[in-house]
């Protein structure tokens, strides 16, 4: 009978010790107490642990818990950080609020710990247990690599330096160009937008990014807007609007949009990719290697039947993973990208051969070739040189080859080999943060990032010197072009993907006759009759080539001087202003005028609109903690 009892005992001590370790999932949605708006990026941790999770860009957060007495942590930079007890519930949604002096305290950033002020002696543990979830794997395990699960003020670590070996090349801004000297603005498009989310990356971690991160044009070009399809068979089509500058209202601020022809999944054409994927050393941080595999796994949902994928890898050595399988096979497609492991030197050269002899033998004469490297950026070609590579690049380019970049992680991050890389390659350039960009760009943006509609778009914009005086290309600093570039048809430019949209933006001085006067000694511009009567602000041109053409087409189109009211522009106007006003505040551009945080924050929400995948409420909010930092940085 006490064996019995005694049975009985230990199984109801064991059934009430499972009970306890039962998983139990909460989920909730993180909002600002000052706007109700969701606040993407927020860490959401188990207090006493190193588990954690972020939210996504709505917000909106999910994590599983042991036991129904645990409490979760909630931080965010300029946010006080809060503490909320389950007791029992599965779902919490919590409301922060904003909190200058929390930047000035200590941050763990995704960079490791970067001391702000005094404070650290006092504010060290709090927030690095906090935090700890965005913290990349090595500084995790620096930090608690003596077994505990709280940070001391223990400044034997505090004081490890975080070496940051980011690169980035150098932008130096556009200037005012006199048009009398300079009447032609000539310039390759851009699609590229991982710059935005790079320095979202920066802005959600606790730091402005490097000024030499902003490109403005990948900021604005990050967004879609509501521009018209085009019509009949040409591939895009050109909008403009024209009103006075926000941040400096004696000038005028040229909009121009380009919209990409959109084509049905089912209409595209099919696909021969290659995955080239780093799987060196440097990629073994969460937000790294495991994130590019559920990156790529969303991509392989969006395969058919027709497309095909292979996967090659590289690190010490390189080797094919799988060969070219059909889009049918997801199951063996998502086995090959799981059983990946990170390890080893990073030496791209012979993975980059082997993947352009990968595609060559698997080409698609009506298809699209691509490559697709995945990479945090630092990618060695061995005993090759960058030139050579460069080289390969570019020849492999003409044979219908194209390569895209997807860029990992941080600390390390080489942006400029892989701006680079996607340029000469006829293909874009992303940044992958966390898996809502991936599903940006791998699902929403499926045609656009993988299809190309036309190739070698080039701009090039006339000003009638009647009617401007200067004016200057904001952004696209890497992107400009001679002016004998436009007509020629070996000049490289930038690609256009099925729905994309393109924005650039001028800032205007306009001509009067107070300003208009030559002031050379040996020579005078006299304007052409025609210059005289006309009412054009600028003739546009536009010149692309066909996927598979060699001989561009021309699109031209004559811009009035009809200047409209900024209340009366599109959100597509104001929306893009606001991004330019942003960007200049990040650069601290000596051509910023009068913006300020308040004046970009004010011309974005009014210009937000719908909204449905909550981009543009992330950029306010973006703009609200930049702004919080730069307070707190000024108050030293």
């Amino acid at each position: 009978m006490r064996t019995k009892e005694l049975f009985i005992t230990i199984l109801l001590i064991t059934v009430f010790s499972v009970s306890q370790l039962v998983a139990q999932t909460i989920s909730g949605v993180v909002s600002s107490s000052d706007d109700g708006m969701s606040i993407p990026g927020v860490s959401v941790s188990i207090k006493g642990t190193t588990i954690g999770t972020i939210t996504n860009i709505d917000g909106w957060y999910s994590i599983n818990v042991n036991k129904a007495s645990d409490i979760l942590v909630f931080a965010f930079v300029g946010m006080k950080t809060k503490e909320v007890e389950l007791k029992g519930r599965t779902t919490i949604n919590v409301a922060l609020e904003a909190d200058v002096v929390g930047i000035d305290e200590v941050v763990v950033t995704a960079l490791g710990i970067r001391r702000e002020s005094k404070a650290i002696t006092y504010s060290c543990g709090t927030v690095a247990s906090e935090q700890i979830s965005q913290m990349s794997g090595s500084n995790a395990k620096r930090l608690f690599g003596k077994g505990r699960n709280n940070i001391a003020c223990d400044m034997e670590y505090l004081a490890a330096p975080v070496h940051n070996t980011e690169g980035y090349t150098a932008i130096h801004e556009n200037g005012f160009k006199d048009v009398k000297l300079n009447p032609l603005s000539t310039f390759s498009i851009d699609v590229d937008a991982a710059s935005y989310s790079n320095l979202r990356r920066y802005i959600n971690s606790g730091s402005l990014p490097p000024i030499d991160a902003v490109r403005i044009e990948e900021m604005i070009n990050y967004f879609t807007y509501d521009y018209p399809q085009p019509e009949g068979d040409k591939p895009f089509s050109i909008n403009t609007e024209l009103a006075k500058c926000p941040w400096n209202e004696d000038n005028y601020l040229l909009h121009v949009g380009l919209q990409g022809k959109k084509i049905a999944t089912d209409e595209l054409p099919p696909s021969n990719l290659v995955f080239l994927l780093d799987v060196s050393g440097s990629m073994s941080d969460y937000n790294k290697l495991p994130l590019l595999k559920s990156s790529l796994s969303l991509l392989v949902d969006q395969m058919r039947a027709e497309d095909r994928v292979a996967i090659v890898v590289y690190a010490g050595s390189s080797g094919l993973v799988l060969p070219s399988t059909s889009g049918k096979n997801k199951n063996e497609i998502k086995s090959a990208l799981n059983h990946l492991n990170a390890g080893g030197s990073t030496a791209g050269g012979a993975g980059l051969k082997l993947a352009y002899k990968v595609a060559e033998e698997n080409f698609m004469e009506k298809g699209n070739n691509r490559i697709i490297l995945a990479t945090d950026g630092d990618f060695n070609v061995g005993q090759s040189s960058n030139a050579e590579m460069e080289r390969l690049i570019e020849k492999e380019r003409e044979k219908g080859i194209a390569i895209s970049v997807l860029g990992f992680g941080m600390g390390n991050y080489k942006d400029d080999k892989m701006e680079i890389i996607a340029d000469k390659g006829n293909g874009n350039y992303s940044y992958i943060d966390n898996l809502q960009e991936a599903k940006k760009v791998l699902v929403n943006e499926f045609g656009g990032t993988l299809f190309t509609i036309a190739k070698d778009v080039k701009f090039q914009l006339e000003f009638n010197p009647a009617k401007v005086k200067e004016y200057r290309l904001i952004g696209y600093e890497n992107r400009l072009l001679n002016e004998e570039d436009f007509e020629d048809d070996k000049k490289d430019a930038g690609e256009m993907g099925a729905g994309h949209t393109v924005t650039a933006l001028y800032e205007i001085v306009p001509a009067t006759k107070e300003n208009n006067d030559s002031k050379l000694k040996y020579q005078s511009t006299s304007l052409t009759e025609e210059a005289l009567k006309s009412n054009d602000l600028i003739t546009l041109k536009l010149r692309y080539k066909e996927p598979d053409g060699f001989k561009s087409k021309l699109i031209a189109k004559a811009v009035t001087t009809e200047l409209i009211s900024i209340d009366e522009t599109s959100n597509n106007f104001r929306f893009s202003a606001s991004i330019a006003e942003f960007g200049m505040l990040l650069r601290d551009s000596e051509f910023k005028g009068t913006t300020t945080y308040n004046t970009a924050i004010r011309l974005a929400k009014g210009a937000k609109g719908a909204d449905e995948e909550g981009y543009r409420a992330e950029l306010l909010r973006l703009m609200k903690s930049a702004e919080l930092m730069k307070q707190s940085s000024a108050q030293r």
